[in-house]
């Protein structure tokens, strides 16, 4: 049976503040370009170094679990992601807001990964829904990020107000939960913790790690791409809700489609295809409703890529599921700091548009990598 219980509620609630953090970061760089002047590929240095944070987190949570309880992993990796968001929207000018992106990605990362383990040791076989349904608050979460971005943007605040908000909604929630004991690693992990992960497990965090991949470029380059459809920057940074909108609307169907188990391969086909269509369209329009349409449908197949990747992931971990949430929060690190940076700098030298070309890449590997893993696992399993 499937039971909401308090330790699932914080981390549902937990994961949504650093969502909202993570997708008010990716217009915020719109904006911070507009008033600072820099280039496409500094843009991507941010992303590099968020991710290099991001990388350190996934290298070294595997020890943290060894030395610090779940408790202790999750409010002191709160406490620090809220350091990081303060640099980068206090540090003032390049430097400093370069270094709070570093620091983000290093503290949110081993929060979002302490956040997946304890749904992961509460849930076991049923962590596809739990993982799922975390990311329907997640989802809605970006959706509202870019919103709330916008309109402090045009207000007397200015759009850095925007990262003071899940700092309030994460004190309430240590006020309420600070007491509330969460669930250790099963005694499973210690047993088999020598043992190296298997080859699925590794190819299907590949698959997770380019999910993210995928959706971290639109992030990023998705509201420079709807400037060239005529758009201001406000306006298209406001426009990349239609994304998270998307993504909302793709998380509520895929935790609908999970409640049944063995579903998640099935899902994540049709995700994506409906991700390459929604590209296409994106992609290839000189219009802003189209393009905002097919990133709408981009949101929708990307919006399971991520959770569905990481629940087979980890069910292919063979009871190393701490490690496998580690190395695959480390090769997305890599996966995703590598892929806007590149996109960054292709654009800098031929177009943003011929650029772009990256995510259909990056697609067609991901089909052939989910491929390869299940069979991998289904031959040894």
């Amino acid at each position: 049976m499937f039971v909401r219980d308090a330790p699932t509620v914080l981390s549902y609630a937990t994961l949504g503040c650093f969502t909202f953090w993570l997708y008010a970061f990716g217009p915020a760089l719109t904006l911070l370009r507009a008033e600072l002047g820099f280039s496409y590929t500094l843009l991507g240095v941010y992303e590099v170094l968020w991710a290099a944070g991001a990388a350190l987190a996934g290298a070294g949570f595997a020890g943290l679990t060894r030395r610090l309880s779940r408790t202790a992993l999750l409010w002191g990796s709160a406490l620090a992601t809220t350091a990081g968001a303060g640099l980068f929207t206090l540090g003032g000018g390049v430097p400093g807001t370069l270094l709070g992106a570093a620091v983000f990605g290093l503290a949110g990362t081993t929060l979002l990964t302490v956040l997946q383990a304890v749904l992961s040791d509460r849930h076991g076989s049923r962590r596809d829904q739990a993982l799922t349904e975390a990311n329907i608050g997640a989802g809605a979460s970006a959706v509202l990020a870019p919103l709330v971005l916008g309109a402090l943007a045009a207000s007397a605040l200015g759009w850095r107000a925007t990262f003071a908000l899940p700092v309030l909604v994460l004190a309430v929630l240590y006020l309420r939960y600070r007491r509330e004991p969460l669930p250790a690693a099963p005694p499973r992990h210690a047993a088999t913790a020598g043992g190296g992960l298997p080859a699925a497990c590794w190819l299907l965090a590949v698959l997770t790690a380019a999910g993210t991949a995928i959706e971290f470029c639109l992030v990023y380059f998705g509201p420079q791409m709807l400037l060239r459809t005529g758009l201001s920057a406000a306006t298209a940074s406001t426009a990349l809700s239609a994304n998270y909108l998307g993504i909302l609307s793709g998380r509520l169907l895929g935790a609908r489609l999970t409640r049944r188990p063995g579903r998640a391969a099935t899902v994540l086909y049709a995700s994506l295809a409906v991700t390459g269509a929604g590209f296409a369209l994106f992609w290839l329009t000189g219009r802003p409703v189209l393009a905002v349409l097919g990133l709408f449908a981009c949101g929708v197949g990307i919006a399971n890529l991520y959770p569905l990747g990481l629940a087979l992931t980890l069910d292919a971990a063979a009871g190393r599921e701490d490690r496998a949430n580690a190395r695959t929060q480390l090769i997305a690190g890599l996966v995703s700091g590598a892929s806007p940076y590149l996109l960054g700098a292709l654009a800098d030298r031929h177009g943003l548009v011929a650029a772009f070309a990256l995510e259909p890449a990056l697609i067609g590997l991901s089909v052939l990598l989910l491929w390869a893993g299940l069979r991998t696992r289904h031959r040894h399993g």
